[in-house]
């Protein structure tokens, strides 16, 4: 069922350009932050198409974004639709890629045209991810650290190989974002990359981090780390049954439950639970390629 969404702006028209990417930003109830991510990513020397998904928000952002960025295509959701909502931006971008950020983060110059390069010189790469640098003092994200250790073969990409993704620093090419098929809507915020990692390399893409590509992030203050850990620890179980062998998914439940347990309790196991019947109905596990790649990634490291 297509979810429901008004757009003000029409959609960039297809075309070949030296840089054929767009930018999509997600945005909810955080007028000021997407502000300050519009005024940047508007200023880059690139000129994306930008388009803001709006999830839903009643603090004014849409009639700001109307005002004061009448360039960018507002495509507004009927709800708040969490990472799923990028789905929409993605159906609207008419450029071979798509590079997503959220709206405390914005790409640094020269960062979209070196990703655009990148993708022509590997057409096997679907998603490049960023190095993101946090705050006024650029301080680097500790999971770019882990990524950039990532033990996977990577002869002759870009960077290094990774089995994951950061949803507000990555580059995608559009078709292969589309093949398989976004961000889960049963989701809604909190680890959903996991889920879209693994199926893209089911589909046989490369998933690239490349610290030559910068996303400057501002974490704003309106957050919920209580909500966002729940969410993590429910989405890592729901991954887990819908991607991996029965073994393995036990051994990931057992890992989540204490997590989602300080975090709701019987309410959180109940979601959980309840979620199981449609996860079953989707489930479909990885080939034995990916699992092996999964496996090293998890293996001890000297």
């Amino acid at each position: 069922m297509p979810i429901p969404a008004t757009a003000s702006a029409s959609r960039p028209s297809p075309r070949t350009r030296p840089c054929d990417i767009s930018v999509v930003v997600l945005t909810h109830n955080r007028r000021d932050s997407v502000r300050t991510a519009l005024a940047r990513l508007s200023a880059l020397p690139e000129r994306p198409p930008i388009a803001v998904v709006d999830n839903a928000s009643d603090d004014g952002t849409a009639a700001m974004v109307r005002s004061e960025f009448p360039h960018a295509a507002l495509l507004r959701s009927a709800r708040n639709l969490g990472a799923a909502g990028r789905n929409l931006g993605a159906d609207w971008a008419r450029t071979r890629y798509v590079a997503f950020c959220d709206d405390d983060c914005w790409w640094a110059p020269g960062s979209l045209s070196a990703a655009c390069a990148m993708f022509e010189r590997h057409p096997r790469v679907a998603a490049l991810t960023a190095r993101i640098l946090v705050g006024e003092h650029r301080g680097e994200d500790p999971t770019c650290t882990r990524m950039a250790a990532s033990p996977l073969p990577s002869a002759m990409l870009p960077g290094r190989a990774i089995l994951g993704l950061m949803a507000g620093a990555t580059a995608f090419r559009t078709d292969a974002f589309r093949q398989a098929g976004g961000y889960h809507p049963r989701f809604f915020l909190g680890g959903e990359e996991t889920l879209l990692a693994l199926d893209l390399a089911a589909h046989g893409w490369q998933l690239v981090y490349a610290p030559q590509l910068v996303v400057h992030h501002h974490p704003s203050p309106l957050r919920n780390p209580a909500q966002r850990r729940s969410l993590l620890a429910r989405n890592a179980i729901w991954s887990a049954w819908l991607r991996l062998p029965w073994h393995v998914a036990l051994g990931e439940t057992a890992a989540a439950l204490p997590q989602l347990w300080r975090c709701q309790g019987w309410r959180g196991l109940a979601e959980v639970l309840g979620g199981m019947p449609w996860v079953w109905q989707e489930r479909r596990v990885i080939p034995a390629e990916v699992q092996k790649l999964r496996r090293r990634l998890r293996e001890p490291r000297a």
